[in-house]
Formats: C-alpha cells, sequence, structure tokens
C-alpha cells in the first residue's frame, strides 16, 4: 500500500466493488482473513496469494522501488501504470542478481550528462555510436535502435496490454536506474514508440529517473520543466540528424511557402520524426504563427479522426457479421542484452530451462532457438 501510495480507505473501496455488503477494515486487517478478500487483494497487487503467507515483514527500500526512490513525477499514475513500474522494478533487481552470479558486467558504459550540457551537441555526440542504420521501416528501426542500446549496456523492455483490458497503463515509457528502459507498445505507432525511446534515452543520459505520459501534441511547451524540455530537444536532434539544422535555419512558415509541406514530408520520411512533431518543432522555433499551427494540426486531428471511425465502422461491421479477432496479442521485442544475460546465466546453471523460458515468455518448444 505504500509502494502504491493506497489509503486504508481507498483499498477498502476497491476490494468492495461488486460486494452486498462493503468490506471493513477489520475483515482484512485483523489475525485471520477470508480467501475471498485476499484474492480480491491480490487483484490489486498481483503478487500471488503465497506471497500473503510470507512471515518476513516487508522492507521500505529506496533500492526496490522508484517509488521509494522519488515521491513525484511527471504524470499522475493510475494503479495499471504502477503495476508495470513495479514488474520492471522486480525484473531489473532479478537480472542484476542474476548478472552478478554469473559474473556479467553491464554496468554503464556512456559517461553521465547533464541539462547544462546542450542536447543537440549531445545527440550528435551519442548518434555516433547509437544511432542504427537507418530504414524506413518503423519497427524494423525500432529493432534495430534495441539493438544497439543493449551493445552499450542499455536494456530496453517493451510492455504490452491486450485490446480489451480494463483499465489500461496511462505510461508511454520510463527509466529506472542505472539502465533500464521501459516503453509501451502502440500497435502501428510505432513513430511514437521509437521517440517515447529516445526521450527515456535523454533521461538515462542525465540519469534522472521518470515515469511519465508524453504529451505528443505540446513537447513544444515551454512552460515544461528543465529536464524534459532538455529530453525532448534532445530526442528530436537524435531522430532528426542531418535535418536538424534544416529546420534551425528554415526561415518562417507561411502560405506564401505553402508552409514548407514538401520539405516536411522528405524529412518526416527520412527521420522517423511524424510531421506533426515537425510542425511543433516550427511553432517552439518561433518558425510558424500559433494561430497557423492551430489550422495544420486540426487538419491532422482530422485525419486522425476519420481513420479512427473507419475502423471502428469496421469493428462493427465484424461483429454484426459474427467475425472473431484472430491472433495473439503481438509480442514485446526483446533486448539481445536481455538474451545473452539469460544465456550465459544458464550455461553457468544459475538458472534452468523452466527460468529460461519463463524469463524470456517463450514456448519450450523454441527452448533451442534462443539457446544454442
Amino acid at each position: 500500500m505504500n509502494l502504491y501510495k493506497i489509503s486504508i480507505d481507498e483499498l477498502l473501496v476497491m476490494i468492495s466493488k461488486g460486494v452486498k455488503n462493503p468490506i471493513t477494515k477489520n475483515d482484512i486487517f485483523s489475525n485471520t482473513i477470508k480467501i475471498s478478500y485476499l484474492k480480491k487483494i491480490d487483484k490489486i497487487f498481483n503478487k500471488g496469494l503465497p506471497f500473503y503467507l510470507d512471515p518476513k515483514n516487508l522492507t521500505k527500500s529506496k533500492e526496490a522501488s522508484i517509488f521509494f526512490r522519488k515521491k513525484r513525477f511527471n504524470s499522475e499514475l493510475n494503479i495499471s501504470a504502477k503495476k508495470i513500474v513495479n514488474k520492471f522494478e522486480e525484473i531489473k533487481i532479478s537480472l542484476s542478481a542474476i548478472s552478478k552470479l554469473a559474473e556479467i558486467n553491464n554496468s554503464r558504459t556512456i559517461p553521465v550528462f547533464s541539462t547544462n550540457d546542450n542536447p543537440k551537441n549531445v545527440a550528435q555526440k551519442i548518434r555516433n555510436f547509437l544511432y542504427p542504420d537507418f530504414t524506413q521501416n518503423h519497427k524494423e528501426f525500432l529493432k534495430l535502435l534495441i539493438s544497439k542500446f543493449a551493445e552499450n549496456n542499455i536494456l530496453v523492455f517493451e510492455f504490452v496490454e491486450t485490446w480489451n483490458k480494463k483499465e489500461t497503463a496511462n505510461i508511454d515509457g520510463f527509466f529506472l536506474s542505472p539502465n533500464v528502459i521501459v516503453i509501451k507498445r502502440y500497435q502501428k505507432a510505432f513513430r511514437r514508440e521509437i521517440f517515447t525511446l529516445i526521450h527515456e534515452l535523454g533521461h538515462f543520459l542525465i540519469n534522472e529517473e521518470e515515469i511519465e505520459k508524453l504529451d505528443f501534441n505540446y513537447l513544444a511547451k515551454k512552460n515544461l520543466s528543465t529536464v524534459e524540455r532538455w529530453c525532448n530537444d534532445f530526442a528530436f536532434y537524435f531522430l532528426a540528424g542531418k535535418y536538424g539544422v534544416v529546420m534551425d535555419n528554415i526561415e518562417k512558415a507561411s502560405d506564401q511557402n505553402d508552409f514548407h509541406f514538401s520539405l516536411i514530408e522528405t524529412i518526416s520520411h527520412n527521420s522517423h520524426l511524424s510531421k506533426l512533431a515537425l510542425f511543433t518543432r516550427l511553432l517552439y522555433n518561433n518558425k510558424l504563427s500559433k494561430d497557423d499551427y492551430k489550422h495544420i494540426k486540426f487538419e491532422f486531428d482530422e485525419e486522425f479522426r476519420r481513420k479512427n471511425e473507419e475502423n471502428q465502422l469496421k469493428n462493427e461491421m465484424e461483429k454484426e457479421m459474427g467475425v472473431k479477432r484472430r491472433g495473439a496479442s503481438p509480442q514485446p521485442i526483446k533486448s539481445p542484452l536481455l538474451i545473452s544475460t539469460i544465456q550465459t546465466a544458464f550455461h553457468e546453471g544459475i538458472i534452468n530451462e523452466y527460468e529460461v523460458c519463463k524469463r524470456l515468455n517463450i514456448n519450450p518448444n523454441k527452448f533451442d532457438k534462443y539457446l544454442l
């Protein structure tokens, strides 16, 4: 409850949903508790019933959770978000222990920067060894980025939520010191995921832990914190590359030069930055008026709305026709650093075949594929 910042009253409300007689404090804070109540509690915390039978006292440790290391975050986190963060915090601690036993050196190899460093200069420097071979396939580029990060001891995880989940995590990504970045998979929105990854790389570079939901409509806001503004600038210049100079030196966009639509389209096509993100950058650099930006953004929003309505209509028609969705949920991209750590731990006899399959989330019949 301390970890998730949940009060007793809030917990009682949560577990009393669907119950005729509300559950009271005495029902759960006593020498005995009904198993049905315990199951309701575990639906919130997902620890497994044996967890509550452990006689050892729980410890409040900064090493155990970012929620004990930091009090405030850029976003107001819901329970689903806190569960996701706690899950990967536990994975990070577990992998750290495995690495020590297997004598794997996964320590940080990139120096720590600060917000006093020019984000454009830092981006150019980091691009030299972290930017992969360019491909216009967004998903493939994301995989290449994750592999490059792995080569430099930065461990990246994706988390995937099912389409029918009642409450989805209200975060896009987070950075856990010393070297773990977690990003949310948005199906068919890999540009967004790529920007989130590089933004969180910014947090890694200045070693500032954060959990957040990025407002992609207002990435150019000047009233952001120094850290968030630095990470946004770094992400832009990292992804823009040589086009960063072009964007900085471009003349003011107006109807007389067609708002540089042709150039913006070219840059977007060759940088994994969306066209709206580029127009937002022009606004940030005072190269586009607020009124013109609102008009351009409205057109992009309308296009998105139309596509969304078309997809909803298609889904409704499929339901009426009795067409069922096929296929499993998409699998998260696995970092080569995770795979190599698990491989070494297995060959050193630290973990068994069951643990390998569990940690890599693979079917036992694919065991040989990952361990050869």
